[in-house]
């Protein structure tokens, strides 16, 4: 699973805390299955939340009521937890995705909106092509604590706290329909409304181990990924058969989307070392500025050959002509170059690789476009997927960003296609 990182976290990846994670069959099963459910007037005192070797989920309807699923062990899945926290269940701990890659500058914190507790992942141990992903993870305690109160008095352990970013909705069909459409239209969310529906699910006992109600949304790819024609699906929360994740498919947890790519889909993809022959094919051809006429040279991350400035190449965003850094057509007082080749004025940025694999939907030839405005290179169907990917913004907006670095594209069609001298 990638963060939109190109190819690691800008601080680098440490520990559990990546821009991705790959899945491997565990030594032993540490999966969980539903066991029974019942309801209780005092859920804080119940045993199998006071349990800390019992998995559980805790749904609560009123101050003096809530339901209580119990979880056995399974021996046929592997559990796999992703979230903001560093606790120990968390195998996956993933940060808010900073626009355009960067750190936060020194002394300033962010509020976060990805929750402690975000999301957990069962892998079919017998069958590998099986993953099933469901919102909210366990705690410490091996609690997941949801609802109306969610003992807003007197509790002691959430699976999450209060946070900013998506309301959270409910997961039927009809009302996901709903919540779609009026995020689209920009409107407030009643989430008492929504979360009363909601907990008449739980009370009848329907779907209660399907998705919940922690704001992940999910979006799965209409056609093949990588190597086919795929376009992008709609985005919402799942429940039944619907939350198996298949190659491609986007996982958006309010503050850093994931990408879900399968072996077989990653055996499609090209390579590092591809994607790397690419860029020195084109190098070889001797791209020259017709300014400084200096050859210039792509380089394969954007931090690298720092040394080499005078051969670092940048693109004009609104003729896709590429040249070198010259003084030639700076127009004082704004950003915009006059292009030397078509006389076109508008920004001009780096112009450096896209090198993480997995986002990439095809091994095409090295007909290359950039985003824009970031200047991050891939080739013209890669390119072209993303731009039209719509990902959840903030609690009410959709827009396209660049997969290596997380910035939103401008313009339309937020992209433009290499001209090289």
């Amino acid at each position: 699973m990638h963060c939109r990182n190109n190819g690691s976290l800008p601080q680098g990846d440490k520990g559990r805390r990546r821009s991705k994670l790959v899945l491997y069959k565990r030594d032993r099963p540490n999966g969980i299955k539903r066991s029974k459910h019942y309801v209780v007037k005092t859920p804080h005192a119940s045993q199998a939340i006071l349990d800390t070797t019992q998995h559980s989920i805790s749904y609560t309807l009123s101050r003096n009521q809530a339901i209580i699923v119990e979880y056995m062990p399974d021996e046929d899945t592997d559990m796999f937890q992703i979230g903001r926290s560093s606790e120990p269940p968390i195998d996956f701990v993933v940060m808010d995705t900073v626009p355009g890659g960067e750190k936060c500058s020194e002394g300033r914190v962010l509020a976060s909106t990805i929750s402690r507790f975000a999301c957990r992942i069962l892998a079919n141990r017998n069958n590998p092509k099986e993953s099933r992903i469901y919102a909210a993870g366990f705690d410490s305690s091996r609690n997941i604590f949801l609802g109306v109160t969610e003992f807003k008095s007197g509790r002691k352990s959430l699976g999450d706290d209060e946070r900013l970013g998506r309301p959270k909705t409910a997961t039927t069909d009809e009302i996901l329909a709903k919540v779609h459409q009026m995020v689209l239209d920009d409107r407030r969310i009643k989430v008492r409304e929504i979360a009363e529906e909601k907990a008449t699910k739980w009370q009848e006992g329907h779907d209660i181990d399907g998705l919940t109600t922690n704001g992940v949304l999910i979006m799965h790819p209409q056609g093949q990924f990588c190597g086919g024609d795929a376009e992008p699906g709609i985005w919402k929360e799942v429940e039944g058969v619907s939350n198996v994740l298949q190659d491609g498919t986007l996982i958006d947890l309010c503050g850093a989307t994931l990408l879900w790519r399968s072996a077989e889909g990653l055996a499609k993809s090209p390579t590092k070392e591809y994607l790397e022959s690419l860029v020195d094919k084109v190098n070889a051809e001797r791209p020259m500025c017709p300014v400084g006429l200096n050859t210039l040279v792509i380089p394969r991350k954007s931090s690298q050959d720092a040394d080499k400035q005078d051969k670092q190449p940048y693109v004009y965003l609104n003729c896709g002509h590429v040249q070198g850094l010259h003084d030639w057509g700076v127009e004082k007082g704004s950003n915009s170059r006059t292009c030397s080749m078509c006389f076109k004025s508008g920004p001009m940025v780096k112009l450096s690789m896209g090198i993480e694999p997995a986002f990439y939907v095809d091994s095409g030839p090295p007909t290359f476009y950039a985003f824009n405005p970031c200047g991050h290179m891939a080739t013209e169907k890669t390119v072209k997927y993303w731009a039209i990917v719509q990902i959840p913004h903030g609690t009410s907006a959709f827009d396209s960003f660049c997969p290596f670095c997380a910035t939103p594209l401008q313009g339309y069609p937020g992209y433009v296609k290499l001209i090289f001298n």
